[in-house]
Parts: C-alpha cells; sequence; structure tokens
C-alpha cells in the first residue's frame, strides 16, 4: 500500500465483538472477586507443625519397613550377555594369535643343526654377524700365560720320546 493512500482508508481492519462493552463490566468484577479468594487458599498449617516436621519425617523413615527392590538387570540377562561377551573375547583370541617366538627358547643345537643342514658358507654366517662380534680377542680363548702352563704340563708330564718311538 502507498503512504500518499493511507489519509483515504476509513476502516482500521479491526472488528469488536457483538456486546462485548456490555459484558466487560462483568468481567472485571468477577476477576476482582477470584482474586480475592486466591488470597486466601482456605488451608491453615497447624501450630508448630513446622518445628516438628523434621522429628516426624526421621521417625517415619526409621521405622519403615523396607520395599521390594526390583533389580535393574536380571540374573539371566547378565548370564546371557556375560557368554556372548566371552565367546566373542575368544574368538578373538583364537582368530589372532599372539604366539611369537623368541629366542630363549631357542636351543643352540637346533641353531647348529639348520646352520649345517642349510650350508652356509662362512662368508654368508659373516653377514650375519656384526663387526664388533668379529675380533680376534673374541675368539682367542688362552691368553700366552696359559699357553706357556699347557706347554710345560704336556712336556713334564709326557714323554715325548715314547710318542715318537711308538
Amino acid at each position: 500500500m502507498k503512504q500518499d493512500k493511507l489519509h483515504n482508508i476509513k476502516n482500521t481492519g479491526f472488528k469488536v465483538p457483538d456486546d462485548y462493552f456490555n459484558s466487560l463490566e462483568e468481567a472485571i468484577f468477577s476477576d476482582i472477586k477470584l482474586e480475592k479468594v486466591a488470597n486466601d487458599s482456605g488451608f491453615k498449617l497447624p501450630e508448630g507443625y513446622l518445628n516438628t516436621l523434621e522429628d516426624v519425617i526421621i521417625n517415619k523413615v526409621s521405622t519403615k519397613t523396607p520395599t521390594k527392590r526390583i533389580p535393574l538387570f536380571r540374573k539371566r540377562a547378565i548370564i546371557y550377555i556375560s557368554g556372548i561377551a566371552a565367546a566373542v573375547l575368544l574368538l578373538f583370541n583364537l582368530s589372532f594369535p599372539e604366539n611369537k617366538p623368541t629366542f630363549e627358547a631357542l636351543d643352540i643345537e637346533i641353531v647348529e643343526n639348520y646352520i649345517m643342514d642349510e650350508n652356509f658358507g662362512s662368508y654368508e654366517i659373516a653377514t650375519l654377524l656384526f663387526e664388533e662380534d668379529l675380533l680376534e680377542e673374541n675368539f682367542i680363548e688362552y691368553k700366552d700365560d696359559e699357553n706357556e702352563t699347557v706347554e710345560t704340563y704336556i712336556l713334564d708330564n709326557l714323554d715325548i720320546e715314547d710318542i715318537i718311538l711308538e
């Protein structure tokens, strides 16, 4: 609607219901009466009621008979659920075993037999070892002093001439 034609409108578009103003006075007086009645609820507390209320509640709770308790989960449902959980756990344990071999359970003889059966050469074994494993000190079992004591023992206790003559 354009603003230049607003001054020509005679009708506002709102209507008042029939007999609205005739019954308006009665509606106002009924609301006033209702407010007076609503302030007086008609209920009264006995004298000293709130002072003894706590004692009454404690006595009721202490003498109260226990109520029947309804469990949230029944035993049968718990057994079914735990059985299903155990079956799923067993399924996963059997599907994905974690039996990994350890070197503690491996015997030296088995390794030696495997190396001999596969005919590994010295070069192939050397590629499996680290450089510090191949140092000369690791292969020498006796020191020079021990070699001399072994040599003197042999010379003292064995008769080499008897061995050569035989």
